[in-house]
């Protein structure tokens, strides 16, 4: 069977066809190409306005943060200034409370308290034959030198007397209560007594007339120590009046007329209740009852039993 041949084509016909499709493929590359850098473009401004757009509300809302932080410190430090006001007033008020609270607390002690406990008498003030101190108490007759009379002192200075005593007998010192409260009538009885022995002069100086005399308050006591025969007279020249000098203060006690005072001849037995914190004053100073205003001694009745 005789076969068919094709004419080949020319060589320039393929050439043409050759450089015609690279052609077309070139301007279709260029076409995507452009396409697609217009909508880069595109998108690329679409992004920057979206940006600035974020960037300008993001400034706008710092900026409306930061004036709602500012009113909202500027309130809170105008609250913090009121509540520190109003705490500033409360704690005025509460000091105001608590020092009427104390004042109360002191008139009501002052007005449980014998406003005569503290006045000094010996010939300065004076007690009427009705005065009678509202509480007494008998001393225990181990605390007494002698049984023959029972002794009577104010209530709230017996358990100092007593602990004075302890005090003392705990140290080697024997103190006992040789004499305490008396009555009107029992001083006015005893002044009569000295002034037939002694003369009224002389019992002038030692003796105070009824009404003037501390015994009276119920808060005077005469201490004795063995080995005086049964007389206060010489107390000043015991180890016991030594130990009285130093410690009487401790339990409120003082010596009422000590030497060169201008009220009655030295009575070294004789001590007077006063409270601890004026006795310990007195005692600190190196001053006596009577040297004080009796204004500067008002001062401490309300203290006289703590």
């Amino acid at each position: 069977m005789k076969s068919t041949t094709y004419p080949l084509l020319p060589l320039y016909i393929i050439s043409s066809l050759i450089i015609i499709a690279i052609i077309i493929g070139s301007i279709y590359s260029y076409n995507r190409s452009n396409s697609l850098s217009m909508r880069i473009d595109a998108l690329s401004s679409d992004i920057i306005t979206l940006t600035r757009s974020l960037s300008s509300t993001t400034a706008a809302l710092q900026a409306t943060i930061s004036q709602a932080t500012s009113s909202l410190s500027l309130a809170l430090n105008a609250q913090q200034q009121n509540v520190g006001a109003i705490q500033q007033q409360l704690g005025g008020f509460q000091s105001q409370v608590g020092s009427l609270s104390g004042s109360l607390n002191t008139l009501q002690k002052l007005a449980q308290t014998d406003p005569e406990l503290l006045k000094k008498y010996s010939k300065v003030y004076f007690l009427n034959e009705n005065y009678i101190p509202a509480h007494l108490s008998e001393i225990p007759l181990t605390y007494q030198y002698s049984d023959l009379k029972q002794l009577l002192i104010y209530t709230n200075v017996l358990p100092r007397l007593e602990s004075m005593i302890d005090a003392a007998s705990s140290s080697g010192v024997k103190l006992y209560a040789y004499s305490a409260y008396r009555s009107f009538d029992d001083q006015k009885a005893l002044k009569n007594d000295y002034r037939i022995v002694y003369g009224a002069g002389t019992a002038n100086s030692f003796s105070a007339d009824q009404g003037y005399s501390e015994h009276q308050l119920g808060t005077a006591v005469d201490m004795i120590t063995p080995g005086l025969g049964g007389v206060v007279d010489g107390f000043d020249r015991t180890n016991a009046y030594q130990w009285m000098l130093s410690n009487a203060y401790r339990y409120g006690f003082i010596l009422s007329y000590p030497k060169n005072n201008g009220y009655f001849t030295y009575e070294p037995w004789h001590w007077r209740f006063v409270g601890v914190k004026l006795a310990t004053e007195l005692h600190n100073q190196g001053k006596n009852f009577y040297d004080l205003d009796q204004r500067v001694i008002d001062g401490y009745l309300v203290n006289i039993f703590d």
